[in-house]
């Protein structure tokens, strides 16, 4: 598979928002395909990715999970729903991490980066309630659904929400307040 960049990572970074409103138009199959390929190729522990991603383009599913989401009804209005399932919820880094949680996390974050080199918006959903996706979805008890992620082409342009500024959250040698 041959990409063409069209915008570097901190432009990408810079320009992400949660989308909420959306198009009503179809994901071309080869934009989709690099974008689920983006979360094919992030790290995972022990490089072993312990997770499915569940890829919902029906309406009448979009519909059910946008109910198991808080009636969230934007959800629906997504051309697709990714959903982040992990397959191994048991493994605990040696840090005392969940590695399910870091796995997903960088898979999806990757996912989001590419969708807005191509023109796409997401939005992270994690107000949901479990054991309803997991019923739509046929998915089974012992597996844990870790996020929900709309994805289509954005109706919206939100501008970017107030962030901290660099000195509040970075510490140089030692934690400080």
């Amino acid at each position: 598979m041959v990409f063409l960049k069209t915008m570097d990572v901190f432009t990408a970074i810079k320009k992400r928002r949660s989308i909420r409103k959306y198009q009503d138009r179809e994901i071309p199959e080869p934009i989709l395909n690099k974008i689920l390929e983006a979360g094919r190729l992030a790290p995972s522990a022990s490089n072993l990715p312990e997770y499915k991603i569940i890829v919902v383009r029906d309406s009448d599913t979009k519909e059910k999970l946008a109910t198991a989401s808080l009636n969230q009804k934007f959800l629906a209005e997504a051309s697709a729903i990714l959903v982040g399932v992990s397959l191994n919820p048991s493994h605990i880094m040696k840090s005392g991490t969940p590695a399910w949680a870091v796995d997903i996390a960088i898979a999806f974050d990757h996912i989001t980066l590419i969708a807005v080199e191509e023109g796409l918006g997401t939005c992270w959903i994690g107000a949901f309630e479990e054991e309803k996706v997991k019923e739509i979805l046929n998915i089974p008890e012992e597996y844990k659904v870790v996020v929900l992620l709309t994805l289509g082409f954005p109706a919206e342009s939100p501008e970017m929400r107030p962030r901290k500024e660099l000195k509040e959250i970075v510490c140089y040698e030692k934690f400080s307040k």
